[in-house]
């Protein structure tokens, strides 16, 4: 009998347990669509469709890659107050660098926008930043680099070495010229010299109009060297010494930003399809107070991003000591 009772308590005990996790579930569901419901008509905490300021980051390379150049105009009818463009890149290709600025410019005729010079900002990065309408930058940042590059590695006397010879037939002698599998040509060389004279030419017209710079001092900041933040502050590359808190305050003095605001990230969209559930629990979590959860969660919504190089580079190297 005693056994027959402590099965029975066992099972009622059991039976209780279950129902307890059952209403758990439930509630857990129910939460998880009223923070859901709240998002998607923009009355849940920190909500992309509450007014804010957007943070874009611009960061490693920059190739222009169609991503980024969506991510940029989605911000055109966002409900976003401003932009703040956070920059931290050594540039990129110069074609990339000039179809992100040509975004920025066009967001900028609808949105204010305050670029933060967030270590680097160099060759096409400083690109990015003057599509701002004004710059930021940290005493220790580096900035400039106005310039540009192109490189190819030439293997021909590794080839030799290893008995390998590259034959080719081409329409004229300076068709896919430099190659790498030979010396290059003085024709050669001095075509891609008036490519690069071209597009640096460019580049000095731009700082010169977006930063009001005289024709000597564009001749000063535009020998390809970088400049740390207080040297750029004195060569009027950029506007202020600070970091987010100064842009912000800007935008709030000069632009009529309300105060208060909060600073939010505006992601690049992966291409795959799980990005909506991962930027679906972020929203979530940081609804919820989880900003450890959602910090997660954001970055395994962040997709590498494949490169390819083949153009004329506005891109910062430093100097190797030989």
């Amino acid at each position: 009998m005693s056994s027959d009772a402590d099965l029975l308590a066992d099972r009622r005990s059991l039976r209780r347990k279950i129902t307890l996790w059952r209403l758990l579930a439930v509630c857990g569901v129910l939460g998880a669509v009223v923070v859901a419901g709240l998002a998607w008509t923009g009355r849940a905490p920190g909500s992309l469709s509450q007014a804010h300021i957007a943070r874009v980051t611009i960061s490693g390379f920059i190739s222009g890659d169609r991503r980024t150049l969506d991510l940029i105009k989605s911000l055109e009818d966002s409900r976003a107050a401003a932009v703040l463009v956070r920059i931290d890149s050594p540039g990129g290709t110069v074609s990339g660098s000039e179809a992100v600025y040509d975004a920025l410019r066009k967001l900028a005729a609808k949105k204010p926008m305050v670029a933060v010079v967030d270590g680097l900002a160099a060759s096409g990065g400083y690109i990015a930043a003057i599509g701002s309408d004004r710059i930021v930058a940290r005493q220790t940042s580096l900035v400039g680099s106005i310039g540009v590059l192109f490189q190819i590695p030439n293997v021909a006397q590794l080839l030799d070495t290893v008995g390998v010879k590259v034959e080719s037939i081409k329409s004229s002698p300076l068709k896919a010229a430099p190659s790498g599998f030979e010396p290059t040509s003085p024709e050669a060389k001095a075509a891609l010299q008036r490519v690069v004279d071209d597009n640096y030419d460019w580049f000095k017209r731009l700082v010169r109009d977006r930063r009001n710079l005289a024709e000597p001092e564009v001749t000063v900041v535009s020998d390809g060297r970088v400049h740390t933040g207080r040297q750029a502050a004195q060569l009027k590359l950029v506007d202020e010494i600070g970091g987010e808190p100064e842009a912000i305050a800007w935008l709030e003095r000069e632009k009529g930003v309300a105060k208060g605001l909060r600073v939010r990230d505006w992601r690049r969209r992966s291409e795959s399809s799980s990005y909506g559930l991962w930027s679906a629990g972020e929203a979530m979590a940081r609804a919820a107070g989880l900003g450890t959860l959602a910090g997660i969660l954001a970055r395994a919504a962040e997709q590498p991003l494949g490169l390819q190089l083949d153009a004329p580079l506005a891109l910062w190297q430093p100097a190797v000591e030989k």
